[in-house]
């Protein structure tokens, strides 16, 4: 997780919201990203995209049974989504995303008997720091708009 924490400051740098994540298989960090949807022009720029998109490439296979994702932030619905298709094991999260949240917050897609693959879940892991990132980050957007 402290490894997504760096790749969320690193987001931040680049003026996006700062979430990293990274893709572990057998101890070994496979994947990583960071939130880049503004400097992509990509709305699918999200860190754990970037990050799988990595781990399937470094596989050469968009399957990865047995990896972990950690993420700062809890996964919004299309994040789940590609969880589920990539068949990750566990999503190891910092902190819950109350407006968007789609591993328990507003949605559990990720363990929905609906689906074909469930992923299990662990929430709270370097939970304040990656929320303070994320609070200081929107305080200085909002002081930057004046509203």
């Amino acid at each position: 997780m402290r490894t997504a924490l760096e790749l969320a400051r690193e987001a931040e740098i680049a003026g996006e919201v700062p979430v990293g994540a990274v893709v572990v298989h057998d101890g070994a960090i496979i994947g990583r990203g960071s939130n880049r949807p503004i400097g992509a022009s990509d709305p699918t720029a999200h860190a754990e995209i970037e990050a799988l998109r990595n781990a399937a490439n470094l596989k050469g296979n968009y399957r990865l049974p047995g990896a972990t994702m950690y993420v700062t932030l809890e996964p919004c619905a299309m994040c789940a989504g590609a969880m589920i298709h990539a068949r990750i094991e566990k999503l190891v999260f910092a902190c819950g995303d109350p407006r968007s949240g789609a591993a328990g917050s507003v949605f559990n897609i990720l363990q929905s008997n609906q689906l074909n693959h469930r992923v299990a879940v662990e929430s709270g892991v370097l939970k304040s720091e990656c929320r303070d990132l994320l609070q200081q980050f929107f305080r200085q957007r909002r002081g930057a708009s004046g509203s």
